[in-house]
């Protein structure tokens, strides 16, 4: 893990996943508590181990992308890991990311998804290549869609996805 791509919130560490920490996570919890020397929320990922293991196999086919995958954002207070986000590789040629993130149902209703969404976007956009956010969410008004309208997203598109029917597209573009 590199300590210089970390991103400190006012109440997070969002931690970038090495191949080494995606295997323990892997693993399972047990291991990953005592590798990282935090505790587990419950449930602190409904992404799951083929997510985990999807953001593996990508780090180590093209390690030059390490800090464009996922990040686990550890509640810096009770020094416990509350979810799990990052982008879906780096930016693309002409300068997109998409992001994704989750929180522990435990950690909901506190603001800790919009701020983890802040401090990925903040990530992106220090990189200059990077001159649009993408995020995709179900159709219709959730807690993702909050979040990501609290974060200054638009909504640009509607998309049948196979897997998950209507999804809605959002877009952030850089300041």
């Amino acid at each position: 893990m590199v300590a210089k791509m970390v991103i400190e919130t006012e109440n997070l560490r969002l931690v970038p996943c090495d191949a080494q920490l995606l295997k323990m996570a892997i693993k399972g919890n047990k291991q990953l508590s005592k590798f990282l020397g935090v505790s587990l929320a419950d449930q602190w990922t409904t992404f799951g181990v083929d997510a985990l293991q999807y953001a593996l196999d990508q780090i180590l086919a093209r390690p030059g992308e390490l800090g464009w995958w996922t990040y686990f954002p550890i509640h810096k207070l009770d020094n416990t890991l509350i979810g799990s986000g990052g982008y879906k590789g780096s930016p693309t040629e002409d300068g997109t990311v998409e992001l994704g993130y989750e929180i522990a149902s435990g950690y909901c209703n506190r603001g800790l998804a919009t701020e983890m969404a802040r401090g990925l976007i903040m990530k992106a956009f220090m990189d200059n290549r990077v001159k649009s956010i993408l995020a995709h969410t179900l159709a219709q008004s959730n807690a993702s869609t909050t979040v990501l309208a609290k974060c200054g997203f638009t909504k640009i598109e509607e998309v049948e996805s196979t897997e998950d029917g209507l999804i809605w597209k959002w877009e952030l573009i850089r300041p």
